[in-house]
């Protein structure tokens, strides 16, 4: 039994919010949900200061659900966020949270999609808007999104908003709110900059600061020096031949490092993709589905395109430069090793990163001995290869096309077997599906010459 201070029912939240909770087995609130949601409920400014995965989204998802009035259709609440894939997975909590509650609508208007469409949704109304601060600040500006019924107002990782160079759409979007309102603001680490921001827009504000839940004892971290570029490729090349993970980010501090290591990775034979800020949002779409459904092995990446990654069991983390500062180096390293499974951690650095070494060591308690690098015959080693591959079909939502759909049609009437059918993800005009590389070609074809919603759609392979 929990305890009564830390039982979701102790709150006195709307009686629908509780019965969803119990029925989605939510019992017992996290340490930031226990300290930061009586002081949203009682409608007070917080800032809460806690790791990805610390259930900051269920904190002030439900706050903002308590407080909402569902007969007065206006936004009564807009929730910032630095990325669009994060914005998507706030919104998909929020409409979770908000299941027992009749006719909620939640809007996402995010940098990246269409811009028309947006105007036509946000003329239908909505209650809840999620957004990315330069799309929401554009519609703010055109007339499109009206704030003056807002009654709460959510920075989510208000730290990699700034980090981003959102300050001055943040300051205008802030600007356009009401005085009279609630502000929430999280973020994993608190800079002077996020200090600054919060005198600014909050009032006498609760803070609260939670210490990441993540165990990283079920993480083996080591150091590897190396002394130049072309030493630090090999040795990524070396740590990924050697433990052959099924899934692994390799973190780069600038985006053009990310994407010249992807580039080298793929160069020898390894399934690498590159994440960050310079791709199109459909490619960025694309590398996140397929890195996901476990149909490419190697993700490199940069620390805000990562942010709000949600990937399961991931293997393996290696840190192609140190981090900037420890706080980050934690939460990179946090992302393996997760749910009890072990995890590997491997640190690259050079002589000029010696000073980063001796933070981690003081702040982190860590041993950053060095460990030799494997020795292994590239020339003959075989890079680790996804077991499955991703098929995009071209249908999606706007088509009625339906995950139960496409797996039926691999399924049936001497079809594939149903263990090799893997995630599946429909967007608004098209869908990708994962397969058994052994099956690709026996799934192609029951795509191809089968029926979904009654019809043939084309089908192709986007990973090999």
């Amino acid at each position: 039994m929990p305890d009564t201070q830390t039982a979701f029912s102790f709150l006195g939240l709307q009686l629908e919010l509780q019965q969803n909770l119990k029925s989605l087995g939510y019992t017992e609130m996290t340490p930031i949900q226990a300290e930061s949601l009586p002081a949203i409920i009682a409608g007070r400014d917080v800032i809460g200061q806690g790791k990805t995965g610390s259930g900051k989204t269920a904190a002030f998802g439900l706050g903002v659900l308590n407080a909402l009035e569902v007969k007065r259709f206006c936004v009564q609440a807009l929730v910032l966020c630095p990325t669009r894939e994060l914005a998507d997975q706030v919104a998909k909590e929020i409409r979770r949270l908000a299941r027992a509650i009749h006719n909620i609508k939640v809007l996402t208007v995010c940098g990246g999609m269409p811009f028309g469409p947006q105007i036509n949704s946000l003329e239908h109304g909505a209650h809840i808007v999620v957004g990315t601060p330069g799309r929401v600040e554009e519609h703010i500006r055109k007339n499109n999104l009206d704030l003056s019924q807002l009654s709460m107002l959510v920075l989510d990782e208000a730290d990699r908003m700034l980090e981003m160079g959102f300050a001055e759409a943040l300051d205008a979007v802030i600007d356009a709110a009401p005085l009279k309102r609630q502000t929430l603001l999280f973020s994993a680490t608190y800079p002077a900059k996020i200090e600054q921001i919060a005198k600014r827009v909050m009032q006498e504000p609760v803070l609260v600061k939670v210490e990441s839940s993540h165990d990283t004892s079920s993480i083996q971290q080591s150091f590897y020096a190396v002394t130049d570029e072309p030493s630090r490729v090999r040795a990524v090349q070396l740590l990924l031949l050697q433990h052959q993970p099924e899934s692994a980010v390799v973190f780069c501090n600038t985006k053009r490092e990310t994407q010249q290591l992807a580039n080298a990775l793929a160069a020898q034979g390894f399934s690498a993709l590159a994440l960050h800020g310079d791709l199109e949002q459909r490619d960025r779409d694309i590398t996140l589905v397929r890195f996901a459904n476990k149909s490419a092995t190697v993700l490199v990446a940069t620390d805000v395109a990562a942010r709000g990654l949600d990937i399961e069991n991931l293997d393996m983390v290696i840190n192609y430069q140190l981090a900037r500062d420890s706080e980050v180096h934690v939460h990179r390293v946090g992302r393996t090793g997760r749910a009890g499974a072990k995890g590997i951690a491997c640190n690259l650095h050079s002589d000029k990163e010696h000073y980063k070494l001796l933070l981690l060591e003081e702040e982190q308690g860590l041993d950053v001995s060095n460990t030799p690098l494997p020795k292994i015959d590239t020339a003959n080693a075989q890079a680790p290869q996804p077991a499955m591959v991703t098929l995009q079909i071209d249908g999606g939502k706007k088509q009625k096309v339906r995950p139960g759909d496409i797996l039926g049609c691999l399924t049936g009437d001497k079809g594939i077997d149903g263990k090799a059918v893997g995630k599946i993800n429909i967007a608004d005009n098209s869908s990708f599906v994962a397969v058994k590389r052994t099956q690709m070609k026996k799934a192609l074809d029951k795509i191809r010459h089968g029926k979904l919603k009654g019809r043939q759609f084309r089908v192709r392979v986007i990973s090999a």
